[in-house]
């Protein structure tokens, strides 16, 4: 029968609950003291019809021998050991597996409600990519191509758009829409040959943009290859 007493868990614990409430040193234990106070502790749990371990009656024993041995007389010229020697390092030794089984059971409590997720399936093992060192130079020419777009452009790149005067969208409708009096199709890419300024190659665009968006022109291709192919009267909309 396992057996606690009040909150004590066994004859050692109630010797630590002892030495601390009488605030004694535990190399230095006054046995007589503790063993009064240990055999109270037994006589009040008889009292309540209880079963004192025998563990426990196994210590007030052992104390008792304690007490006899150290009301022995001593002689000087001989060196006996202090009886109390085994009984303190049983009590260290219990001392220190209480604190570490009070550090395991905290350390066992943190992750209490801590819940992991499975890993997933991915379907096999991973695949195998090697490449070479082609395709490292590429992809770091790349990386270094990024970087540079994200560096503001200087005050120059702009020389050809501010300071000038911009080139009005219906103009280049108009313009447009001239050339198809003597083709029925023009390549996309040539409506800028004889662009000037950038803010004319600007306009030509929004240009064609406007004029796919009400169904005057269709534009056919894909690519660089991208023509241009009237749908309306070419003498009309040439006006």
């Amino acid at each position: 029968m396992e057996f606690h007493l009040e909150h004590f868990d066994g004859p050692l614990d109630l010797l630590l609950h002892l030495i601390a409430k009488n605030k004694v040193s535990i190399y230095d234990i006054p046995i007589v003291e503790i063993l009064d106070q240990y055999m109270e502790v037994l006589h009040a749990a008889e009292a309540m019809d209880l079963d004192v371990a025998g563990d426990f009656v196994a210590m007030a024993a052992q104390l008792v021998y304690i007490k006899s041995k150290m009301l022995l007389p001593r002689h000087e010229e001989e060196e006996e050991e202090d009886p109390r020697t085994s009984l303190v390092e049983m009590l260290l030794e219990y001392q220190r597996l209480k604190e570490a089984a009070g550090y395991f059971r905290e350390k066992g409590e943190a992750g209490r409600d801590i819940f992991v997720r499975q890993p997933e399936n991915l379907g096999g093992a991973p695949k195998e990519y090697r490449q070479s060192v082609n395709d490292l130079l590429r992809a770091a020419n790349t990386l270094l191509r990024r970087a540079q777009r994200r560096v503001p452009p200087p005050a120059s790149a702009f020389s050809g758009i501010v300071g000038r005067e911009p080139v009005p969208v219906e103009g280049r409708i108009t313009a447009i829409l001239r050339r198809f009096i003597h083709h029925i199709r023009l390549p996309f890419k040539r409506l800028f040959d004889d662009a000037k300024s950038r803010s004319e190659i600007v306009a030509t665009f929004l240009a064609v943009l406007e004029l796919s968006k009400t169904h005057r022109i269709r534009l056919e291709g894909e690519g660089d290859d991208v023509e241009l192919t009237l749908t309306g009267d070419k003498g009309e909309n040439a006006e």
